[in-house]
């Protein structure tokens, strides 16, 4: 049982975890952070492997868990204190690539700096839209409706057209 459970862990890793460091990224403020970040979803998704129920994908839930850890963790530090993305026509990849131009880098750097600016909620959203999830599967993580889903990324969109404007 032991092994099977490891198995399914060690394949799903395999399969999500550029994905999911990415997501912590998003909630953490320099590269040092989102590792520690991600080290702890990533004990956090090995202990709660008994629970997954299969309801969902185990990357659907892997993405759940890795958005809790996060929230949590933002949470914390305010009380305290890149391959691929995808926005309507921008589409920049493999951040910091030698292959890319430094426009495309300065773009990806803008834009991060618009999703950090986001709420929690919203940050959420696009941490997930970004990384390829279609809106059922983004709802199913989040628990909100397909349609509020869809409304939260057209709101979502425009704000951060609008931030991407004002640093541009």
């Amino acid at each position: 049982m032991r092994k099977e459970r490891e198995t399914i862990f060690l394949n799903a890793l395999e399969e999500n975890q550029e994905k999911l460091f990415r997501i912590c990224s998003i909630y953490s403020e320099d590269e040092e952070d989102a590792k520690d970040l991600f080290q702890e979803v990533l004990v956090n998704v090995w202990r709660s492997m008994s629970t997954f129920k299969g309801n969902s994908s185990i990357g659907t839930w892997m993405f759940r868990v890795t958005l809790n850890i996060c929230l949590r963790f933002n949470s914390k530090y305010n009380k305290n204190q890149n391959r691929f993305i995808r926005l309507d026509s921008m589409t920049i990849s493999n951040f910091g690539s030698e292959e890319n131009s430094e426009e495309e880098n300065e773009k990806l750097k803008t834009l991060r700096k618009c999703v950090k600016k986001l709420n929690d909620g919203d940050k959420a959203i696009v941490a997930l839209y970004l990384e390829g999830l279609v809106y059922r599967e983004i709802s199913s993580v989040l628990g909100l409706s397909e349609n509020h889903v869809a409304v939260k990324i057209k709101r979502i969109k425009s704000k951060l057209l609008n931030c991407i404007n004002e640093i541009l």
